[in-house]
């Protein structure tokens, strides 16, 4: 063997490592992903993507799944983004508000105001 061939062997040898570490990289990235983000289940997101780069149907479905919203992470983001917490803190007040109208005799509750018509 001339220095030639060793050098394209090692050639190959190096590629072969590259290819390898860039399939474990994509393949963990979504499971990554998912877990960095706070997802529900990173671990289903990583099957996914496994089974997905195995196949090569699966995985941009994974990798587009570790970027969904997380369910507790946006339905605390509206209560607490643009007003959220105030538009809260408002229907809280109204439900004292018409609790204590109901409450009181003669307020104008449906079984008062059974016979009368309104529009």
């Amino acid at each position: 063997m001339s220095g030639l061939d060793i050098a394209a062997l090692v050639v190959i040898f190096v590629l072969i490592c590259l290819v390898a570490s860039v399939i474990v990289v994509l393949g963990s990235l979504p499971g990554k992903i998912a877990r960095g983000r706070g997802h529900p289940c990173p671990d289903a997101v990583n099957a996914a993507s496994w089974i997905g780069l195995a196949t090569g149907i699966f995985w941009p479905v994974a990798f587009i799944w570790a970027f969904l919203p997380v369910p507790a992470r946006a339905a605390a983001a509206s209560a607490d983004g643009a007003g959220g917490g105030d538009a809260l803190a408002e229907l809280r007040r109204r439900v004292k508000v018409l609790e204590a109208a109901s409450a009181r005799p003669g307020s104008g509750s449906p079984a008062d105001t059974a016979g009368s018509a309104s529009c």
